[in-house]
C-alpha cells in the first residue's frame, strides 16, 4: 500500500518545484504512493481542519525553506505524522545579514531565521540540503542531515546558434546577486564595445547596474516568475551565460543550479572559480572559471569570442553533463529510501549524499 506525501507549501519556488514536485511527485504517485500540495500560505490549518487528520497522520511532511507560525503551532501540537523533512537551499541566516541584499528581503529572512528555522528544525525528523556548504552548517544544528544535488529535467538544445551571426551573452540571475554582477560590469562592457555581433541580456529590469544601462545591445527583460522562466529558458538560446559568485556567506550557501539554466539555453557558462562551481567545471572543457577581477572575466569572455567552435564543444559538453548529474532518476532514489518510516527510527545519523561530479 502506498504511502501519503505532503508537501507544506511557504510558495518557496522554485525550490520545492525543482527537487520534488516536478521531479519527484509524478514518480512516487506511479510508485502508487498519494502526493499532495498544500498551499499553507493562503489556507491556515483551521481552514482546512476537517480534512488535516485524514491527510497528515502518518504522512510524509515536506517542507522547504519556511513555513508560517500559525502551521509549526499545528505541528508540534499534533505530531501525529510518519516523518517530516525540512528541504533548504540558501543560508537564510546568512542572507539576512548580507548589506548588498534587499533591506525588506533582509529583514523577512531574519524573522525566518530567528523565529522560524528554529522550531522547524526542531521538529524535522531529517535536514535535506543542496549543496556541501549547507551540509557542514546544518550538521552543526541537527542529528540528521543529507545533501541532495539539484535535480533538472530539460532537453538539452543542440549547438546550432552558436552558427548564428549574432551571439547573446546572459545574466539571468536574480536581485541577490546583483552586486556580483555590478563587479564584473567593466567586463561586460569591454566585451560589448570590442565585438559588435555580441548582444547582452540581463534580466533585471529596472535593477540593471547603471554601468550596463548604456549599452547599445543590451536587453533587460524584467524578472520572471519561476514558471513563466521556465517556459522561456525552453525557447531561448544563448551561447553564454554569466554567474558571478563573490565570496560571501550567503554566496557560500549555493548549489549550483546555474549550471542547469545555462544548459537548458544552450550556453556555454563563465563561473566564479569558487565553490561549487570550482568541483563541478572543467575549465576549458564544460565552461570556464574566472577569478574576481574583471579582467579574468573579460580574458574568458574573448577566448569564447573568438574561438567559437571551442565555445560550442563547451557548450555540447556542459549539456552532457548536466543531463546526468540532473537526472530526476537521482533525486527520485534519495526519496525512495525515504519511504520506510523506520529508517529515520533507527539510524544514528543520515548519510551524506555525495555526487561525483567530475
Amino acid at each position: 500500500m502506498g504511502q501519503q506525501w505532503v508537501l507544506l507549501s511557504d510558495n518557496a519556488q522554485p525550490t520545492e518545484d525543482i527537487y520534488f514536485m516536478s521531479s519527484v511527485a509524478p514518480w512516487l504517485r506511479a510508485q502508487g504512493h498519494s502526493v499532495r500540495h498544500i498551499n499553507a500560505s493562503r489556507w491556515s490549518p483551521r481552514m482546512l481542519w476537517p480534512y488535516l487528520d485524514k491527510w497528515l497522520v502518518g504522512a510524509n511532511i515536506l517542507i522547504c525553506r519556511s513555513l508560517s507560525i500559525r502551521w509549526i503551532d499545528y505541528l508540534e501540537a499534533h505530531g501525529r505524522w510518519g516523518a517530516l523533512y525540512y528541504l533548504i537551499d540558501d543560508d537564510i541566516a546568512a542572507a539576512s545579514e548580507e548589506r548588498d541584499l534587499p533591506e525588506p528581503y533582509r529583514q523577512r529572512m531574519a524573522r525566518i531565521a530567528t523565529i522560524n528555522q528554529p522550531r522547524i528544525l526542531a521538529l524535522a525528523d531529517e535536514v535535506v540540503v543542496s549543496s556541501e556548504s549547507l551540509w557542514k552548517l546544518f550538521a552543526k544544528q541537527h542529528a540528521h542531515v543529507s545533501l541532495l544535488t539539484p535535480p533538472y529535467s530539460f532537453i538539452c538544445p543542440d549547438q546550432r546558434h552558436f552558427s548564428n551571426e549574432r551571439w547573446t551573452m546572459g545574466f539571468h540571475g536574480t536581485r541577490a546577486h546583483l552586486e556580483d554582477l555590478n563587479k564584473i560590469a567593466p567586463a561586460i562592457v569591454a566585451a560589448h564595445d570590442k565585438y559588435p555581433s555580441l548582444d547582452v541580456e540581463i534580466m533585471l529590469g529596472r535593477y540593471t547596474p547603471k554601468l550596463l544601462k548604456g549599452l547599445e545591445r543590451l536587453s533587460t527583460p524584467k524578472p520572471m516568475d519561476w514558471l513563466v522562466f521556465s517556459n522561456y529558458q525552453r525557447m531561448r538560446r544563448i551561447q553564454i551565460g554569466l554567474v558571478p559568485l563573490w565570496e560571501t556567506p550567503f554566496n557560500r550557501g549555493k548549489s549550483f543550479i546555474k549550471f542547469f539554466d545555462i544548459a537548458a539555453m544552450g550556453g556555454v557558462g563563465i563561473y566564479s572559480n569558487r565553490e561549487p562551481y570550482r568541483s563541478l567545471v572543467s575549465h576549458g572543457h564544460d565552461g570556464l572559471l574566472a577569478d574576481d577581477d574583471p579582467q579574468s572575466w573579460l580574458c574568458c569572455l574573448q577566448l569564447l569570442m573568438e574561438n567559437p567552435e571551442d565555445a560550442k564543444a563547451m557548450a555540447k559538453k556542459a549539456a552532457e553533463k548536466a543531463r546526468v548529474i540532473g537526472n530526476p532518476v537521482g533525486a527520485q532514489h534519495f526519496w525512495r529510501d525515504r519511504i520506510s518510516n523506520e529508517r529515520l527510527r533507527n539510524i544514528e545519523a543520515a548519510p551524506k549524499y555525495h555526487l561525483e561530479l567530475k
